[in-house]
């Protein structure tokens, strides 16, 4: 993974939870992952799915990925391209699924100084996130987090720490 991206903005508000993330309906019904990141956001903003970009970024207000523990909310917004998530909160369980698939979190203020189509870097060794109208910090992630980030998700950090990959 690398320390530095860059990527367009999607901003979103509170408390966006997973089945507007990845709409319910479809959990049962859609296994393959590419057909998931086709339905992403297609309750919140329809536009989503047929517009991201590889690399886009979503920066979203609290408590984001609220809601049920599926993980296809993780894998439809990574598989549609999604760089990374920014957000003033997110859910405890998704934070994690972001983590086991490989979908970078940064926790941070930015939402209030960015609006959809800005430009913002993450710089995740210095800790901060570079806006249009400013500079922010947050917590870094742990080494050890970054190299399951960097890894592509758990399952492939574990294959490779087991000799599998």
């Amino acid at each position: 993974m690398e320390t530095r991206i860059t990527g367009r903005v999607w901003k979103y508000g509170d408390d966006v939870n997973t089945d507007v993330i990845f709409p319910g309906k479809y959990t049962y019904s859609i296994t393959d992952r590419k057909e998931m990141a086709q339905h992403a956001l297609e309750d919140l903003d329809p536009t989503f799915a047929k517009n991201v970009k590889p690399g886009d970024l979503i920066v979203a207000g609290k408590n984001w990925g609220c809601g049920s523990s599926r993980e296809q909310a993780v894998i439809c917004l990574k598989e549609a391209g999604v760089g990374a998530i920014i957000a003033r909160s997110f859910a405890r369980i998704y934070f994690r699924n972001c983590i086991n698939e490989g979908l970078p979190i940064v926790t941070c203020d930015a939402v209030d100084s960015v609006e959809t189509g800005d430009e913002v870097t993450i710089d995740f060794a210095a800790g901060k996130v570079f806006t249009p109208r400013g500079e922010y910090t947050f917590p870094p992630l742990d080494p050890s987090v970054m190299e399951i980030l960097s890894s592509g998700g758990l399952v492939p950090y574990v294959r490779k720490k087991l000799g599998l990959a």
